[in-house]
């Protein structure tokens, strides 16, 4: 019975989340949301995905991440153009990003403060300040 709890609170964490449990979503979920905190690029979870032998192609984990993106369960982290992380964590936090390794570390969200914000425009309202320090 234990081997099936990993495969049932994914699936319960994508009904919760309002998304279809398609094969391609539950085993990307698996690959993703086994309770660890972690942040991975789209073209990492695909050589995982072949590693663990399930045939999803390139363009299905993009549109997956994006779902899972958009449903609340990741938060995407452009570090440039042209580079995202994906991140597992979901709550209030920042990053450090490694420039010569390329990798992600928390900051806990109490750990930055920002003193003062620029007024949004028009009827717009600031939903999430994501601070990304840069080192070396």
């Amino acid at each position: 019975m234990s081997t099936n709890r990993p495969y049932t609170a994914v699936l319960e964490k994508l009904k919760a989340a309002g998304l279809r449990p398609t094969k391609q979503r539950l085993a990307l979920a698996r690959l993703l949301l086994d309770g660890t905190d972690r942040h991975v690029t789209a073209e990492e979870l695909h050589r995982e995905a072949q590693a663990a032998a399930l045939p999803v192609s390139l363009a299905t984990v993009y549109n997956t991440l994006h779902q899972f993106t958009q449903a609340g369960l990741l938060r995407e982290l452009v570090v440039d153009s042209g580079r995202s992380y994906f991140d597992t964590n979901v709550s209030h936090h920042h990053h450090f990003f490694y420039e010569d390794g390329g990798h992600l570390q928390d900051i806990p969200g109490d750990a930055v403060q920002i003193a003062r914000l620029p007024e949004p425009p028009g009827d717009a309202s600031i939903a999430r300040v994501d601070v990304i320090i840069r080192v070396r």
